[in-house]
């Protein structure tokens, strides 16, 4: 569809919308009179995500460009960075609120107001990437989780995701279980409950701020994303030892959360224009990722710092425990109906990927471009 035949289906919409345009403006500008009748609405969105840190911000970005060029202007979403109109961990309250429109986060930040949105998110040992999109746009994982979105009056759409991450920076290196014991980590979501429970001390810290609090010696390790955000954020000024991989976040994906009342009030073709730019920046965060991580990972490792993957011992206590809150947590039957179906779609996809893309994997990662060669 031509943008212009877009613009021309729709009717106006009353919320946020400005007045239209008067007829001397039109022929002024010389565009037809049923593009004129479209409203002009401009929405705050909030992220929970420092603008330095280009490529998960980004998708914000991402989808606000794609929104106006499809709309020609006239629907139009401003950015702003974390702290900026509300701090990171509070998007979802004040877009539920009305206080914003959207929001962009990760929901396992929100997860103390319902334990079910780890799954909006991801779960330790659960899908990578592809299989949660996979299970968001051709299984039930968009369904199952608007509904959980609707106690909070939040329609939410699948926001980004930055791939396997790395397992993090740690002050001194951990060649066991009893290594990690004390230690002072930031780490959210599920992971953060495995690592309680490992006897880890476990703090939640917007990105912004955990430079700060590595330096200061408030934490001892820090999880974030990976190679290139990692970088950015200079943890390797700090530390250097660097380990893999980030079993508690195999694929966690970001959602942009949009008031219910403000996307009802949305013209159709304004709700077709959104969901296009949301799958587009969805789509283009995974790559850039993927694109970036690689020559960063290279620096990282050029400039001094090393390479570990966690002992077998710490990935295997870790998984158990992780199935043991899991089962724990299915004792609510709102809870249960998620991860239920999660559950099912993982041991498929598993079973799928565990064929011919671990067969691949461990020929060709494993080969001389494996981590410790980087």
């Amino acid at each position: 569809m031509k943008r212009r035949d877009f613009l021309s289906v729709a009717a106006p919409g009353p919320q946020d919308a400005l007045a239209p345009e008067t007829a001397a403006d039109q022929v002024i500008t010389g565009q037809a009179p049923a593009v004129q009748t479209m409203p002009r609405i401009m929405w705050r969105l909030a992220s929970s995500f420092p603008n330095g840190l280009d490529t998960i911000y980004g998708a914000a970005e991402i989808l606000a460009g794609r929104v106006e060029a499809l709309t020609e202007g006239r629907f139009r979403i401003r950015s702003y960075p974390a702290g900026e109109l509300v701090p990171a961990l509070e998007v979802l309250s004040a877009v539920q609120n009305g206080t914003i429109q959207m929001g962009h986060s990760a929901s396992y930040y929100f997860q103390g107001r319902n334990p079910a949105l780890v799954f909006d998110c991801t779960i330790p040992f659960g899908l990578s990437a592809r299989q949660l999109n996979a299970w968001f746009y051709y299984g039930d994982g968009l369904a199952l989780t608007r509904e959980m979105f609707a106690d909070f009056n939040v329609i939410n759409f699948p926001g980004g995701n930055t791939g396997t991450q790395m397992g993090g920076w740690f002050r001194r290196e951990i060649g066991s279980l009893q290594d990690l014991r004390g230690l002072k980590m930031r780490i959210p979501g599920l992971g953060g409950e495995v690592m309680n429970r490992l006897d880890v001390t476990v703090q939640v810290i917007p990105g912004g701020e955990i430079y700060l609090a590595l330096e200061r010696g408030a934490i001892d390790a820090t999880e974030w994303v990976g190679p290139y955000d990692d970088e950015k954020l200079g943890f390797q000024e700090i530390v250097k030892d660097y380990y893999y991989p980030g079993w508690w976040e195999p694929g966690p994906g970001l959602s942009f959360y949009v008031n219910r009342d403000a996307w009802d009030a949305l013209p159709s073709a304004y709700r077709e224009a959104f969901e296009t730019a949301a799958a587009e920046a969805n789509e283009h965060m995974l790559a850039l990722y993927d694109a970036r991580n690689g020559p960063a990972l290279r620096r990282l490792v050029e400039g001094g710092v090393r390479l570990h993957p966690f002992p077998e011992e710490v990935m295997a206590a870790a998984r158990q425990i992780t199935e043991e809150i899991l089962e724990e947590s299915a004792s609510d039957p709102a809870y249960r109906k998620i991860y239920t179906a999660y559950k099912a779609w993982r041991d498929d996809a598993y079973r799928w990927f565990g064929a011919a893309e671990l067969a691949y994997g461990d020929y060709v990662f494993g080969s001389d471009a494996s981590p410790g060669n980087a």
